[in-house]
């Protein structure tokens, strides 16, 4: 499932993609990475996709620092990944907001395949403040690991 998202000031769109479509495309084009935009403290605490199946590796590139500051070197390290234009980004965070952030950013730097992980890698809230059960990656039953 797809879905559009508009951006503000017309910009183009960036599409909200759900975590078992961008799955797929990582398993079955070449050309499409993830690149997970959260924070050190998140990765090493909360887990990170586990991508070994399908002969890839998440690409950690920060959009934030703690202090809530965007990365002066987000697109920078974007390309010292090996990124190009030509690469399929789907971008994951949290919750889906600061994905959608770093998309727009590469977006409008010249990447033209960039996708926002619909639910990003936690999702929402549940009703019992917990994360991880109503959306995202981890709802979905994806692969991820933990250190």
């Amino acid at each position: 499932m797809r879905t559009m998202c508009i951006l503000a000031m017309g910009h183009k769109m960036i599409e909200d993609v759900a975590p078992t479509r961008t799955w797929d495309e990582l398993g079955s084009r070449p050309q499409a990475q993830l690149v997970d935009v959260r924070t050190d403290a998140e990765w090493m605490f909360v887990g990170l996709p586990d991508l070994a199946s399908v002969g890839k590796q998440v690409i950690p590139v920060s959009w934030q620092g703690l202090s809530g500051q965007p990365n002066p070197r987000f697109l920078e390290q974007l390309q010292a990944a090996g990124l190009t234009p030509e690469h399929e980004i789907h971008f994951i965070c949290r919750s889906g907001a600061r994905s959608h952030s770093a998309a727009m950013a590469a977006r409008m730097a010249g990447f033209t395949h960039v996708f926002n992980v619909a639910g990003g890698f936690e999702g929402p809230l549940d009703a019992e403040g917990h994360r991880g059960s109503k959306a995202g990656w981890k709802a979905d039953g994806l692969p991820w690991r933990q250190n």
